[in-house]
């Protein structure tokens, strides 16, 4: 089975694939169809299910595992793929070698880094619901995708994506004279709670209570939670809860409300920013120098340039 990097044209296809992102479409006759983003650890592919059916209502669904037959073909000089037939995978019956992707930075040398940005704390209350999260999701931390798809959907992209972001507020910080240990302990903390929304030993999906509550309210909830039974007084958890229910920076994009500190105008200005930037160093990565990439979804459809050399 070829990985999707070796695919070429006119190839026909056979093989496991995660489902990215997906939508439903109907056609000028009236008929169903998918468009979807299929992956595996060496990348990713646009695909068709033409002929949609009510049974397909189940398998195309992100972050489900499909087999598939199916031939590629170039539309306006990009690969694509068309999908003949496909079956959901059975979790026990998935090829885990085919969707393993590693951190563009080895796991330990991010997690020094994680444990130098806790080091740097010095607020206790910080401190201390920084080591109660760390206790209660122990090596998840340190292993969970920060994402299905869209940006660090790698093992331990929520760690690489946390790790960066609290390197960019540490050189920030000084310069706009925000507080240090509650903007790094936002870092750190303000996506925690996918490790409850998204679940799957290797390849992640959304849990139930990710899809009922997503992972805002559900962090907000467990940092309120913390702050209770660590018998806290002090205005930080408030402050902390705050950071995290308004990190996408607007309601539109699924924050209760938007930044009104400093500090979590700079959380979520700095989380755009690495995520955004994450995702355009992915479309550009196997472009040639000169062209331009396939249009990017999450940034408004925009193809990107990649400069001569």
């Amino acid at each position: 089975m070829k990985m999707i990097s070796e695919l070429t044209d006119h190839d026909h296809v056979e093989g496991q694939f995660l489902i990215g992102n997906v939508s439903k479409g109907v056609n000028t006759i009236g008929g169903s169809y998918f468009s979807v983003e299929l992956r595996d650890a060496s990348g990713a592919i646009a695909a068709k299910k033409w002929d949609a059916t009510v049974a397909d209502e189940q398998i195309f669904i992100a972050g489900n595992v499909i087999a598939i037959t199916g031939e590629t073909n170039k539309y306006k000089d990009q690969l694509q793929l068309k999908i003949l037939t496909a079956e959901l995978v059975p979790l026990e019956n998935i090829d885990v070698e085919r969707f393993v992707k590693a951190p563009p930075i080895s796991k330990q040398e991010l997690i020094d880094k994680f444990n130098a940005h806790v080091a740097s704390i010095k607020n206790e209350d910080c401190l201390k619901i920084i080591n109660y999260f760390i206790k209660k999701f122990g090596d998840n931390i340190f292993s969970y995708p920060a994402a299905v798809s869209i940006h660090h959907e790698y093992s331990s992209g929520l760690l690489m994506h946390s790790v960066t972001m609290a390197n960019i507020a540490t050189y920030l910080c000084p310069i706009y004279e925000a507080d240090h240990d509650l903007l790094i302990t936002g870092c750190l903390l303000h996506d925690m709670g996918k490790i409850i929304e998204l679940e799957g030993p290797i390849v992640f999906k959304y849990s139930t209570e990710g899809k009922l509550l997503g992972h805002i309210s559900i962090m907000a909830a467990e940092l309120r939670k913390a702050a209770q039974e660590l018998k806290i007084e002090s205005e930080i958890p408030l402050l902390l809860e705050h950071m995290i229910l308004s990190h996408h920076g607007q309601q539109e994009f699924g924050s209760p409300v938007m930044p009104l500190t400093k500090e979590a105008l700079l959380l979520s200005l700095i989380d755009n920013l690495d995520s955004k930037m994450v995702v355009v160093n992915k479309a550009l990565a196997d472009v040639e120098p000169g062209n331009f990439s396939n249009k990017v979804f999450p940034l408004d459809n925009r193809s990107f340039y990649k400069p001569k050399k």
